[in-house]
C-alpha cells in the first residue's frame, strides 16, 4: 500500500539520480563521484528487478524500476565514456568485494527458499537489499580522501541519505497499519544504511547552517 513516506522517499531517491546527471551535464565531469558505488548500484537495481517482465504489481512500480534501472545505467555509461577522463581513478580505491562478498553469502543465508526458481530470485532480491545498505561506502571514502566536496555532489548524497530515511518511516507506517507481518532483512539493511549516513548529515548540515563549504575529516 502507497503513503507518503514511501512515495516521498521515491521521489527523493529520484531527485537524488537527476542532481547527479546534472551534476555531470553542467561541470561536463564526474570529478568526486564514485564510479564503484554507481556499479554497485547497478547490480542493485540489476538484481533487485529480474521480475520486472514477470510480475506486475502497479504501473507506478513498473516505471519507477523502469526509471532507476535506465538511469543507474546512463550513470555508469557516461562515466565510463564521455566524462572517463575526469574521473577519480586514484581516490576511487574502495575495495568493493569486501562489500558484495559478503552481501551475497547474507543473500544466500536468509533467501533460500524451497524451490530453486523461488530461491533465484529471493537470493539475488536479498543481496540487493544488503548490497544496497553499504554501496555507498566508496563513495563516502572517496569524498573522504579528497577533503571537500562540491555543492551538487553533495546534495546528491544527501537526498539519498534523505531518501533511506523516509523508508525507514515507510515501513514503521505499514507495521502499524498492515498486517502483512515484518520483512527483518529490510528493516535491518536500512537501519545500517541510514546509519551510515548519520555522520555525513552532520557535516552537510552544519556546512549548509553556516554558509560554509562542505569539508570530510580525512
Amino acid at each position: 500500500m502507497m503513503n507518503l513516506f514511501r512515495l516521498g522517499g521515491d521521489m527523493l531517491h529520484l531527485v537524488s539520480i537527476l542532481i547527479l546527471l546534472l551534476k555531470m551535464r553542467s561541470h561536463k565531469s564526474c570529478a568526486g563521484i564514485s564510479l564503484k558505488t554507481q556499479i554497485m548500484y547497478v547490480l542493485v537495481f540489476t538484481t533487485r528487478y529480474l521480475d520486472l517482465f514477470t510480475n506486475h504489481y502497479s504501473l507506478y512500480n513498473t516505471v519507477m524500476k523502469i526509471i532507476f534501472l535506465g538511469t543507474t545505467y546512463t550513470i555508469v555509461y557516461l562515466m565510463s565514456t564521455k566524462y572517463r577522463a575526469s574521473y577519480d581513478r586514484e581516490n576511487d580505491t574502495f575495495r568493493t568485494i569486501f562489500l558484495i562478498a559478503p552481501s551475497f553469502v547474507l543473500g544466500l543465508m536468509f533467501g533460500y527458499k524451497k524451490t530453486y526458481f523461488d530461491s533465484l530470485f529471493e537470493i539475488l532480491w536479498s543481496f540487493s537489499i544488503f548490497l544496497e545498505s553499504v554501496a555507498i561506502l566508496p563513495q563516502i571514502f572517496l569524498l573522504q580522501r579528497t577533503g571537500e566536496v562540491e555543492n551538487l555532489t553533495s546534495d546528491y548524497i544527501f537526498a539519498l541519505g534523505s531518501y533511506r530515511a523516509l523508508y525507514l518511516l515507510n515501513w514503521i507506517y505499514k507495521a502499524i497499519h498492515d498486517d502483512t507481518g515484518t520483512d527483518w532483512i529490510v528493516w535491518i539493511a536500512g537501519i545500517i544504511q541510514t546509519a551510515l549516513y548519520c555522520d555525513f548529515f552532520y557535516y552537510y548540515l552544519t556546512s549548509k547552517w553556516y554558509g560554509r563549504k562542505l569539508t570530510l575529516p580525512r
